[in-house]
C-alpha cells in the first residue's frame, strides 16, 4: 500500500486507513496510544504494551489452582541472624 506524507502544522502525517488499523488491532480508540521506532531506516508502529497486563487474570487462576503459596519458608540462617542489617 502506498500513502503521502501530508502536513500537519509544523509536523507531518500519514493518514492510515480503518482497514490497516484494523488489521493490526489499533481501530479501537482514536486516541490509542502507539509506539513508534525506527529500525533499520524503517518506521515500526506497534501498540503500546501496558506494564503487568492480565496479572490479574492470572493470578485469579493461579489462586483458584491454590498455586498461590509462597515458595520461601522464611527460615532464617545464621548471615540473615547475625549479618544483615536495614540501613
Amino acid at each position: 500500500m502506498k500513502a503521502h506524507i501530508i502536513q500537519i502544522g509544523n509536523s507531518r502525517g500519514i493518514r492510515l486507513p480503518k482497514s490497516l488499523l484494523q488489521e493490526c488491532d489499533l481501530d479501537n480508540d482514536a486516541n490509542t496510544e502507539v509506539e513508534v521506532i525506527v529500525k533499520n531506516k524503517h518506521l515500526v508502529i506497534s501498540k503500546v504494551q501496558t506494564p503487568r497486563a492480565g496479572w490479574d487474570t492470572a493470578f485469579k487462576k493461579m489462586a483458584a489452582a491454590g498455586d498461590d503459596q509462597l515458595i520461601d519458608t522464611g527460615d532464617q540462617n545464621k548471615w540473615d541472624a547475625e549479618e544483615w542489617e536495614w540501613k
